[in-house]
């Protein structure tokens, strides 16, 4: 059987425009939920999108095996030409849903809703062993399992797009799982960053973990290598339209910095975290290693391709 092969953004931006949230129902039990806009198209203008008649759907995140048999098939899924297992979704109430959100702009398109299936998926690249030091898993990500962005970067980036005369931009752009906000944060600093702890909000845990060191409910993460940047940072996602220069023209101008991926500019730091635990808004992030702090370089955070 031939795999499923993944698509992305770069090669549909009209992606940008589903909106996914992680919802709990009465019982505590996890649900993801999808929401696929309506697409209205005017003649002559690009298709727009139309959330007040969205249509969406809800998977659970933590189903039985008895559920996935009712309403899923296993297959093989590939990404970056390595395979892995994953369950295609074949409920009526799903399949037709996303049938139709893509048929609005490709009506040959055959494109399934699918989960990670029971086997691990391990980390290439910098997530490898043999530069991460241990064995890490992720599930559908293009490489590792989280990114971080420095919002200082950013606001130094939109006084270059500014001054050039182009729009700023949002965060949502470079789709960071967790952003950092400090006054006290220089603008690209996270090139050097090596180890985070995230810490619960103000709170006695919290307080005791940034003084004794002892990890209490706290995540260690371990920033593996810089982010090098396609041109989905161009896809405006509020409409899907890609913008033909920037970001990416004023980037390349001086984040291309990593002798990993000379040809791409860097925004955003890739990491793999040591422990599970609830990230959330408000939470305090500690920058607990550099990798110059021990006579080490910031080169250390080359990337390693993992595709």
């Amino acid at each position: 059987m031939t795999a499923a092969v993944f698509i992305t953004i770069r090669d549909k931006p009209q992606m940008t425009l589903i909106k996914t949230a992680i919802e709990h129902d009465t019982e505590g039990k996890a649900n993801l939920k999808v929401t696929f806009p309506a697409v209205t198209k005017g003649e002559g203008q690009e298709p727009k999108a139309d959330y007040d008649n969205a249509t969406t759907i809800s998977v659970p995140l933590d189903a039985d095996q008895d559920w996935f048999d009712k309403n899923a098939e296993l297959i093989e899924a590939e990404i970056w030409k390595y395979e892995t297992d994953a369950y295609a979704f074949t409920a009526p109430d799903i399949t037709d849903v996303v049938t139709k959100y893509f048929h609005n702009f490709d009506p040959e398109s055959e494109v399934r809703l699918v989960m990670k299936g029971p086997t691990p998926r391990q980390c290439r690249g910098n997530g490898d062993p043999e530069h991460l030091g241990r064995k890490e898993f992720v599930n559908f990500p293009d490489v590792l399992p989280i990114q971080v962005a420095n919002e200082a970067s950013l606001r130094e980036l939109n006084g270059r797009l500014s001054q050039s005369g182009a729009d700023e931009i949002t965060i949502e752009r470079f789709r960071p799982n967790v952003i950092v906000h400090s006054d006290n944060l220089e603008a690209w600093e996270e090139d050097e960053w090596k180890t985070l702890r995230v810490n619960p909000p103000r709170n006695y845990l919290g307080s005791l973990s940034t003084l004794t060191g002892i990890n209490n409910e706290s995540i260690d993460v371990d920033v593996a290598a810089r982010c090098a940047r396609c041109h989905v940072p161009n896809v405006d996602p509020d409409t899907a339209v890609e913008n033909k220069k920037e970001p990416w023209s004023t980037l390349c101008k001086y984040r291309r910095i990593d002798d990993g991926v000379k040809y791409k500019p860097c925004f955003g730091m890739l990491a793999c975290p040591r422990n599970e635990g609830k990230i959330e808004v408000g939470m305090d992030v500690e920058i607990r290693e550099v990798t110059r702090a021990a006579g080490g370089k910031a080169e250390n955070h080359m990337y390693v391709k993992g595709f």
